[in-house]
């Protein structure tokens, strides 16, 4: 493919993962459109990170997913899409699960309807491994069975349903990238490997939910290989395609790794106001990445430690962004 020629257009490029995918876009020369949520404190998001020579060559548009003309209007005359946008706070879904699944599986089925009706060359979804909810055996491949153990996940299972149906019923050339839980450098601390370090530099203890649960965890620039490696490929049309580094860590491995990183004895107390309802709490999530490698060549490059090792020194130079003593939702 050459991105160099590509009219590109991301959803949710504000957050994490979208940041960094629409930053290595641009740096493939590709000409990127992007969608971010209006808010007038802070509607960039982790975009902020990007240098403003880079964010120059980057079209902004400021809108809803769930707004079917716009999409209409910048899905128009697009090569590529890469759909990212979404809610995807677990504990936030407990709160608000309308919201939730209108913007995950409404939205996504505004971009799918837009681009039926455009000359789009590829369209890659984002699920997340949350569908599989606690692994009935491991490692998961994308055959196992979906399970909704939050609106969250149920919200998203009903985006690569709607996804699946449009490859089936229009032909639209459309794949699923399902990438289990990435991390690296601007993530938030909703999530969890910025939420143990931001209190390991700050503060004695380190707050946490459960420590039982188990993670396949990849670095966030492996995660943004296998999207760009998805649109690559005319073999991924239709399909669903996992995305992990194929180990697995519990919560409390993890917070012992980190700490030993960092050099650190620090007292982890797991508190019940940061864990999930007991049935909603997915036990264990264990990638087989086996369909990835042979039908995209995806590798991932970056071990557990030294995408953690990055990460902890990213915080340390951003700790200003981070609020070590709230619970983020």
């Amino acid at each position: 493919m050459n991105w160099k020629k590509a009219k590109v257009l991301v959803t949710g490029a504000g957050g994490f993962i979208g940041s960094h995918l629409s930053e290595y876009l641009v740096n493939l020369g590709a000409k990127i459109t992007v969608l971010l949520k209006y808010n007038p404190n802070d509607y960039l998001g982790h975009l902020k990170f990007l240098q403003k020579n880079m964010l120059s060559e980057i079209e902004q548009i400021l809108g809803d997913i769930r707004d079917p003309e716009l999409i209409k209007k910048i899905v128009k005359g697009k090569d590529i899409i890469f759909h990212l946008g979404a809610l995807v706070g677990i504990p936030y879904s407990f709160i608000n699960p309308r919201e939730v699944f209108e913007v995950n599986a409404e939205g996504t089925l505004n971009i799918l309807l837009a681009a039926r009706d455009q000359e789009v060359s590829k369209i890659v979804t984002t699920s997340t491994s949350e569908v599989y909810g606690t692994a009935l055996y491991t490692p998961i491949d994308e055959n196992h069975p979906l399970q909704a153990q939050s609106p969250y996940a149920a919200s998203k299972i009903a985006a690569d349903k709607i996804a699946e149906s449009f490859y089936k019923t229009y032909n639209l050339p459309v794949a699923i990238i399902r990438p289990f839980n990435a991390y690296g450098p601007r993530q938030s601390d909703r999530a969890i490997i910025p939420t143990i370090i931001i209190q390991a530099l700050k503060k004695s203890t380190i707050n946490i939910g459960s420590i039982r649960p188990r993670r396949d965890l990849s670095y966030v620039l492996d995660t943004v290989d296998g999207f760009i490696k998805i649109a690559e490929s005319k073999k991924s049309m239709g399909q669903v395609i996992n995305i992990g580094l194929g180990k697995d860590i519990s919560i409390g491995e993890l917070i012992n790794m980190i700490i030993s990183i960092m050099g650190k004895e620090i007292k982890i107390i797991s508190t019940e106001n940061r864990k999930r309802p007991e049935k909603s709490e997915v036990m264990r999530l264990l990638c087989d990445n086996k369909k990835a490698k042979k039908i995209i060549g995806w590798i991932p490059k970056v071990s557990l430690e030294e995408g953690l090792s990055m990460t902890i020194e990213w915080m340390k130079n951003n700790t200003d962004y981070y609020n070590p003593d709230k619970y983020q939702i």
